[in-house]
């Protein structure tokens, strides 16, 4: 499985060393983000929200793969790990040690994904189903109100 991953991230780093190749705001630390979109997609673990049973690929990073999208995708989905903790482990994993190999700056959408994943590793863990998402109202702040409504 790791050479696999390995071969997918070589082909993409080295697609995308090509300026030609690369998209508006492309960031190297995008192909590991797909990456880890294409696991999730193929892992489709049951925890997740019914609204976050996949993750939609951005259309200019599929767009911008070329022909080596097809075969990228039939690799992860060769990979085959048996037990949904198993696959949740793999691609916490997976993501841990990519956010690793960049800045701050450059990780907003693996740390996304690592909140994600994280999600699903608690409903796994507590054996919860969750069937929506429960927006709260942030506490109103303690200061006093200004008569000035740019300072509310």
């Amino acid at each position: 499985m790791k050479n696999k991953i390995k071969k997918v991230l070589e082909i993409w780093h080295n697609h995308f060393n090509n300026e030609e190749n690369q998209y508006s705001e492309f960031e190297p630390s995008d192909i590991e983000y797909f990456v880890s979109c294409l696991l999730y997609n193929h892992f489709a673990f049951s925890k997740a929200l019914d609204t976050m049973k996949t993750i939609d690929l951005s259309y200019d990073f599929v767009s911008s793969c070329g022909d080596e999208y097809d075969g990228v995708l039939e690799t992860i989905n060769s990979i085959n790990i048996e037990s949904e903790l198993e696959r949740l482990n793999f691609l916490e994993n997976f993501i841990k040690k990519s956010q690793l190999k960049y800045s701050e700056d450059e990780l907003y959408l693996l740390n996304r994904m690592a909140y994600h994943i994280a999600a699903i590793a608690d409903r796994y863990e507590s054996d919860e189903e969750f069937t929506k998402v429960k927006f709260t109202k942030p506490e109103p702040k303690s200061a006093p109100k200004s008569a000035n409504p740019l300072l509310r």
